[in-house]
């Protein structure tokens, strides 16, 4: 995957277009936030009410981790609205489908049975590998990469299934199966789309507003805060998603503030120690540049 040195950051102010723009204080912060830093950043921020941008190789083909779990949850969205799905049908847990890592559905009791919506709150709000995949098994991966084709976003793919431990993994998709892409685990994303997804939710242009403000309500109850919303200031809304591997972290989500709303997605990479504390150096990062893109982006 090819990404900028993180010296050498690219950024794109879309309504300011001088030469003496490329020298504003925010790249500079942001140089001396990844100063140092032994891994890879990408990023893509974007105001959603001027258009202003900031990015450090927005187009990079990013590992997802958990973060793909939005377009799952978007992909469903449209599956209930056209009838094909119903939030209050029921799906039965079996000893089998569970897997380890994030969520709660691990711990419960076989036979425990649960609705599509609680299911797909639970994907997001704990991150649960469980629900996550009893629901790709209802509704396919093929789906969900089918509706992101609808969407333009091709370069935004739902590989599989979430593996547990070590078990070798199941419910590829066809894009997940080449392998071009299987290098990238559950799924694969840029930045630069993450945020084309987050932008369409805001303006009410995935699937319908209605469906389009329930994704962000949902995405607004995350428990999971040590990135974009670790210290976020009273007066921030922090819709978002975040994902975790050993080496990687990444946020993806709108932080709307008293001035502008804020999309960005941000994928830390590389790092060379795993750490899954509270304090690992991936989300303190993300929580930096996502504070200084914010300030940045709402300036005047």
């Amino acid at each position: 995957m090819h990404r900028l040195p993180l010296g050498s950051l690219v950024l794109l102010l879309a309504q300011l277009a001088t030469p003496a723009v490329a020298a504003d204080p925010v790249a500079d912060r942001i140089a001396a936030l990844t100063k140092g830093f032994k891994g890879t950043v990408v990023f893509y921020a974007k105001n959603l009410n001027t258009g202003r941008e900031l990015a450090s190789d927005p187009d990079a083909r990013v590992r997802t981790a958990s973060t793909i779990k939005l377009p799952v949850l978007c992909a469903l969205e449209s599956l209930v609205t056209n009838g094909k799905v119903k939030w209050d049908e029921r799906l039965v847990l079996k000893p089998e489908e569970k897997v380890s890592g994030s969520g709660v559905l691990q711990s419960l009791a076989e036979g425990t049975d649960l609705t599509v919506r609680n299911l797909a709150i639970l994907m997001i709000i704990v991150s649960d590998n469980t629900a996550t995949n009893l629901l790709i098994d209802r509704i396919g991966a093929d789906t969900v990469n089918d509706y992101l084709d609808t969407l333009g976003l091709t370069k935004t793919r739902l590989n599989r299934k979430i593996v547990s431990g070590d078990s070798p993994p199941t419910g590829w998709s066809r894009a997940g199966s080449l392998e071009e892409n299987k290098r990238f685990g559950l799924g694969v994303s840029t930045p630069r789309q993450m945020v084309t997804l987050l932008e369409r939710l805001h303006q009410g242009k995935i699937v319908s507003p209605a469906a389009s403000n329930d994704v962000i309500d949902i995405l607004k109850k995350q428990q999971i805060t040590a990135a974009s919303g670790r210290h976020a200031p009273q007066q921030w809304t922090v819709a978002s998603k975040s994902g975790s591997l050993n080496a990687l972290r990444s946020d993806v989500g709108i932080i709307y503030t008293d001035a502008d709303p804020i999309a960005l997605a941000i994928t830390v990479e590389d790092m060379p120690e795993t750490d899954y504390s509270p304090d690992n150096v991936g989300e303190k990062l993300i929580w930096q540049l996502t504070e200084a893109l914010v300030e940045g982006l709402s300036a005047s």
